[in-house]
C-alpha cells in the first residue's frame, strides 16, 4: 500500500491518499484542542494511544455486528481505513450527566440516566457545532430519515457493546461522541475514532477522570490518564 499526498488535516489527525482510491491512511497526532479549538496544547503519546485504542474498539465492534471504516493498523500512529464521506452529524450518547449536558441543564455531574440519551450536533466548526434535532438535520439535508434512524440504532448498539466492555476494565463509560461516514457504494459505517479524546471514562471505584476532561479542565495528569486506559486495554 503506497502512501500518497495529504488530503486533509484536522485537529487530531492527518489523512493521506493511497494507490487504492477506496482506501486512505489516517495518521494520529499528539495535538490536543478543546472548546472548538479555543484551547490548544499537546498530549505526549496521545496519537499512538488513540490510534491503537480506536482500532481495538473498531475490531471489537465489528465482531459485534457494527460496520466500521477500519481495515488494518499500519504502525503505532497510522491506520488504513475505508475512504468515506463523513455525515456532518456528531452523535453524542450519554449514560450519565456530565460536561455540557450538566452545564446546559443546570444539573450536577454523575446522575445515572434510566436510559441512554442521544444528541446530534451539526458538524461545523465555524458555527461551534450547534445542537440540532432530527428535523433540523432533514431540513439542512445532512442525512435522510432512514440514515438518521440507522445512525441512532448503530450508536445505541455501540453504547451497549462499549459499556459492557469498559465495565470489565473497571471503567464507567459516561458519554461519547461518534461520527459516521458513507462508503463509495453508499454503505453507512462508523468512522473517525473512539478514544479518551471522544469518550468520558471514569474509574469505576474512584470516579477519577481518565479522559480529555483532564486537559479541558487543567486537572493535570493528562498523559497518565491516557496511559492508564491503554494499560487496562492491554490487560496490564
Amino acid at each position: 500500500m503506497q502512501k500518497l499526498e495529504q488530503l486533509y488535516e484536522g485537529k487530531a489527525k492527518k489523512v493521506y491518499a493511497t494507490d487504492d482510491p477506496a482506501l486512505v491512511i489516517v495518521d494520529y497526532k499528539d495535538d490536543a484542542t478543546a472548546f472548538n479549538g479555543e484551547k490548544k496544547g499537546t498530549i505526549a503519546g496521545k496519537g499512538a494511544i488513540n490510534n491503537v485504542m480506536s482500532n481495538h474498539m473498531f475490531q471489537l465492534l465489528e465482531r459485534q455486528g457494527v460496520a466500521t471504516h477500519f481495515v488494518e493498523q499500519l504502525s503505532e500512529r497510522e491506520t488504513l481505513v475505508k475512504k468515506v464521506s463523513i455525515v456532518p452529524l456528531e452523535v453524542i450518547i450519554r449514560n450519565i450527566s456530565a460536561g455540557s449536558f450538566a452545564k446546559r441543564y443546570g444539573v450536577e455531574e454523575g446522575i445515572v440516566f434510566d436510559a441512554p440519551t442521544v444528541e446530534f450536533s451539526y458538524k461545523n466548526d465555524d458555527l461551534g457545532d450547534p445542537l440540532i434535532n432530527d428535523y433540523h438535520a432533514l431540513a439542512l439535508g445532512l442525512a435522510t430519515r432512514e440514515e438518521i434512524e440507522q445512525i441512532k440504532q448503530m450508536a445505541f448498539r455501540v453504547n451497549e457493546v462499549m459499556r459492557q466492555y469498559f465495565d470489565t476494565l473497571n471503567v464507567i463509560l459516561v458519554d461519547f461522541k461518534l461520527e459516521f461516514g458513507k462508503t463509495a457504494d453508499g454503505a453507512l459505517v462508523l468512522a473517525d475514532e473512539i478514544s479518551p479524546d471522544t469518550c468520558r471514562l471514569w474509574d469505576k471505584t474512584t470516579k477519577e477522570k481518565l479522559d480529555k476532561d483532564r486537559f479541558r479542565r487543567d486537572m493535570g495528569g493528562v498523559e497518565e490518564a491516557y496511559q492508564e486506559i491503554m494499560k487496562r486495554l492491554r490487560g496490564e
